[in-house]
Parts: structure tokens; sequence; C-alpha cells
């Protein structure tokens, strides 16, 4: 069992969220207080908004917030640096003074009640609690079935995924110094917390519609998170490549021996379709083939410059 009274941090990154931001901090400013006032967390836990490069007014409302409320503190990044640095630059930052962290969504698509249950489950002695949804019934049938294939497709490439878990999840100290240790450039924090190790639990909820504003995350960018999950922990697409060239060699031979025996028995028929065909086929496969191993290579470009992830322009509180 965790002592009471955790000091708990959540950590919300925020692009372009002024649509959204004053229900945000009123619904969290509540449920921070009613825990609070309940036992479960510290008096001086905090809700901390970390500014990813907005250009809208988001950083400008941080501001007022934590001039009206201590509770609140702010964390502005230098320019947009995508959603993954941006939370871990949050985890990182509130890991010096929090017992444990919970990270989640500014769209309140997240249900604010399923907090308590993270709490709770950290009070008896878990250290990642993840936040799971229960249901997709609010998605549509193509993001429903590209989730549902984006999860298969990870299981059979190895690579250990929650389930309908995104990033709404409560991290306690010993895990988040154990976070800070992993110090790759390409992020993808849903395979790397599973990869602590340390004891976890679900709690599951009902996630919500998005209160205002529009969707950070459109089916392209979507597509693009996910290829970069895949490559960020998976070397199977590599391995696919290699057996698809010896499936093609092996064709290519068979094809071979089918050509020498229509001439030998003087059946070959001339003609620049099949040719044509072939040729079109087998450049494909080769572009595609330079292009996965190109996207292993640029990442280990990235990898071995070692560039800082991100730069913190400004903090508040």
């Amino acid at each position: 069992m965790k002592s009471k009274f955790p000091f708990l941090t959540v950590v919300v990154p925020c692009y372009n969220e002024e649509e959204v931001l004053s229900e945000t901090s009123s619904v969290l400013r509540s449920k921070l207080s009613s825990l609070i006032e309940n036992s479960y967390i510290n008096k001086q836990s905090k809700i901390l908004f970390v500014d990813d490069g907005s250009s809208d007014s988001t950083w400008s409302l941080i501001t007022k917030l934590n001039q009206s409320d201590r509770i609140f503190g702010g964390l502005q990044l230098s320019r947009n640096q995508g959603h993954q640095n941006a939370l871990l630059a949050g985890l990182l930052e509130a890991t010096e003074y929090s017992d444990c962290i919970i990270s989640m969504d500014a769209d309140l698509q997240d249900d604010i009640n399923a907090i308590d249950g993270l709490i709770q489950k950290y009070l008896e002695g878990f250290e990642v609690v993840y936040g799971v949804r229960n249901t997709r019934k609010n998605d549509s049938f193509l993001k429903k079935s590209t989730a549902l294939f984006f999860y298969k497709l990870m299981l059979i490439l190895g690579v250990n995924l929650k389930y309908n878990h995104a990033d709404y999840r409560l991290l306690s100290k010993r895990a988040l110094i154990a976070l800070s240790e992993f110090k790759e450039v390409n992020l993808f924090l849903r395979g790397i917390v599973p990869l602590l190790g340390f004891d976890s639990a679900d709690v599951f909820y009902e996630r919500k519609e998005r209160f205002a504003g529009e969707s950070k995350y459109p089916l392209k960018k979507m597509l693009g998170f996910a290829w970069e999950g895949i490559t960020s922990f998976s070397v199977v697409p590599l391995k696919m490549v290699t057996a698809f060239g010896f499936a093609i060699s092996l064709l290519s031979l068979l094809s071979l021996f089918y050509v020498l025996i229509s001439k030998y028995f003087g059946n070959a028929i001339s003609g620049w379709s099949s040719i044509v065909v072939s040729i079109w086929f087998l450049g494909g496969v080769q572009l595609v083939a330079i292009g996965v191993v190109g996207e292993y290579i640029g990442k280990i470009y990235k990898e071995a410059k070692q560039r800082p992830k991100y730069f913190i322009k400004d903090k508040l509180n």
C-alpha cells in the first residue's frame, strides 16, 4: 500500500486548445478539490498545462489561470514539437516534485471521474495504472476498424500495447524515473510504458465526444502515428521485405524454367505485355523495399544526432 495524501500532478498537453481550456481547467479544478477534501491527495497537488507551441491564445489563457489560482502551472515549449514530446516534457518537469502523475488530453474526452479509480489503484500499490476505454461506440466505423487493425497488427509484430488505451494513465514517481532513462528521439510512449515492467492495473471508462474544437489527430496524422509506433518498436517490416524478396526471386526462377521449357518445345510467344507487367511489378516491390529500409535508416539518423526533444520557453509556478 502507498502512503495516503500523495502529491498528484495532472499533466495536460495543449495545442491550440483555446476553445476548451476554460472548461477543462474548471472541471479539473473541481475534481482535484474533491480529491483533496476526501483526503485522497495532497492539498498542494497541481494541474500542469503544457503549451506545445500553440498559435492561438492557449498560453495567454494558461497564464491567466496561473495568476488567478496557483493550482495551475504552465510549461511553454519554444515551438510545436508534437503531442508525445509535449507530454514527455510535462511528465519530466513534474517528476521532481510529484509522487504520481496523471496524463490526459485537454479535449475532455477522457472521463474525469476515472481519476478516482486511478488514484485508488495507485494507493493499492500499483506503479502504472492505465485508463482503458470500455467501448468504441462513439467512433466512426472507419476509425473503429483502423484502431482494431492497428492493435492486432502491433500484437502480431511483437509490440506489447494496452488495447484501447491512449495516453490517459497514472505513473508513480518510480515509474517516471525509469521512463526518463529512455533516451530515444522517436517517441511512442504507449509502447515505452509497458516496457517499464512495474506492477500495473486497468481502470475502465467511457470515452466522450470532444467538448469543443477540432481533433488534432485526423486520419492522416493517426496513420503517421501508427507507422511511428510500428517502426519504433519492431523490425518485422524489414524481415517481411526480406521474405518477400526471396519469394519474388523464387517466382522469377520458376518463370525462367517455364520460359526455357516453352522455348524448347517451340511454344514461346513474342510479346511485350508480360515483360512490361513483370518490370512494373518488380520495380514497385523494389521501391517499397527501399522505402521501408529508408524509414529505418532515417530513424537511425535522427537517433544518432541526439538532438534535444524540446526546449522550454517559459514556466509558470
